[in-house]
């Protein structure tokens, strides 16, 4: 091996980059004495190098062989495209790999960072990052903003608790996934994130979710298993596109509004605690809306005139605009609501009224405005007791 090695320094004139960065690694392995496994190991290291050297080729792939760290060097290959590094003991990288400019997909999967190096935020042209199986907890803004091309991003298995808000700067993103950490919450900037198709953030600790995740038209893949959410948030009409749910192993007792006009292809909801088909009595009370209530409601079926003059004037009135924002719309006669007065649950079949393959009754919520509209005999709603 020594030989084919001398050959490739002597044959190398004039020496240029190529062979100055030969003959540096060539007088490491010189050191290198028989029996010594991390030498032997360091040499094997070097030969790929110096192969991608000698063959100019635009990927590397050093998994998997127990390399400490990475040699300034390193940053002479300038024409790698695809760089893997993972299944290794890498605790940091040098500053000379922002030479690596055409470098697209990176593997730092399982390694021992800490961080995410910061030159990560001088390689524009990443469209892949591998970050599994680190210790990592914390995302730095700076790096997210200097990624605009990234299309994939994986952190799994890490021990990071909060998403930055710059993730926003991430507009290229097509997947993001974040298993098996300690996340506590989603930013709702996330939902700016328009070429989302794929986001995974199974087994954290996440108790809800950001309504803007329903602004996400090109969403097809969602992940949210083992998690501590309680309800998902009305609006689900937003995941028209989404294939897969997966809400398994939560807190879940009943699904959104409109829950049952999504398309989906596969749905996962096991290891909830969702409203079983029970029926029991109950006394009905004599409803008396509140002024308050009866006002709202006045305004809220004004303001669908554009011409009237509670519609001309709301403008004027923010805090009232904004009050009014939350408002329902009654199930059976469609008129609006501010306050939920009645909620109520339908039993929908996934295979007769989604169109999915397998057959499962799933509890959906249902907002109605009154006991008059609850007394109707043209529906097949259950009031919805909480013990």
């Amino acid at each position: 091996m020594l030989h084919v090695i001398l050959m490739l320094v002597r044959q190398a004139a004039p020496v240029n980059t190529t062979t100055e960065f030969a003959l540096h690694l060539y007088g490491n392995m010189r050191k290198v004495q028989v029996g010594d496994a991390s030498d032997m190991k360091r040499q094997m290291e070097n030969n790929s190098i110096i192969k991608a050297l000698k063959t100019k080729s635009k990927s590397l792939n050093l998994s998997s062989r127990k390399i400490t760290h990475i040699p300034e060097s390193f940053g002479r290959l300038t024409w790698i495209v695809v760089l893997k590094l993972n299944n290794n003991y890498l605790s940091s990288l040098p500053s000379e790999l922002v030479c690596l400019q055409k470098l697209t997909e990176l593997n730092l999967g399982n390694n021992v960072l800490e961080e995410i190096p910061p030159v990560l935020k001088h390689l524009s042209c990443l469209n892949k990052l591998y970050l599994y199986g680190n210790k990592i907890s914390h995302l730095p803004p700076e790096v997210l903003e200097g990624l605009p091309n990234l299309e994939l991003l994986n952190l799994n298995h890490n021990r990071i608790k909060v998403i930055p808000a710059e993730i926003k700067r991430l507009c290229s993103l097509k997947s993001i996934s974040v298993t098996d950490n300690h996340l506590q919450q989603i930013p709702s900037e996330l939902g700016l994130l328009k070429s989302l198709t794929e986001i995974n953030f199974t087994n954290n600790k996440l108790t809800q979710i950001p309504q803007q995740l329903y602004s996400l038209p090109q969403l097809r893949k969602l992940y949210l298993a083992r998690n501590n959410l309680t309800e998902l948030p009305e609006g689900t009409l937003g995941w028209k596109n989404v294939k897969i749910l997966d809400v398994a192993g939560n807190c879940l007792s009943v699904f959104p509004v409109g829950f049952q006009f999504l398309t989906l292809e596969e749905l996962f909801f096991e290891g909830n605690s969702l409203v079983p088909f029970t029926l029991m009595e109950s006394i009905q009370e004599k409803e008396v809306f509140s002024l308050k209530e009866l006002s709202a409601r006045l305004i809220l079926q004004q303001s669908t005139n554009k011409l009237s003059v509670v519609s001309r004037a709301l403008p004027a009135y923010p805090e009232l605009q904004d009050m009014l924002s939350h408002w329902g719309q009654c199930a059976l006669c469609s008129q609006p609501f501010l306050t939920t007065w009645l909620e109520c649950v339908q039993f929908i079949n996934t295979r007769k009224h989604m169109g999915m393959k397998s057959s499962q009754s799933v509890p959906v919520r249902v907002l109605l405005c009154s006991y008059d509209c609850f007394n109707r005999d043209d529906h097949q709603y259950y009031g919805l007791v909480r013990l």
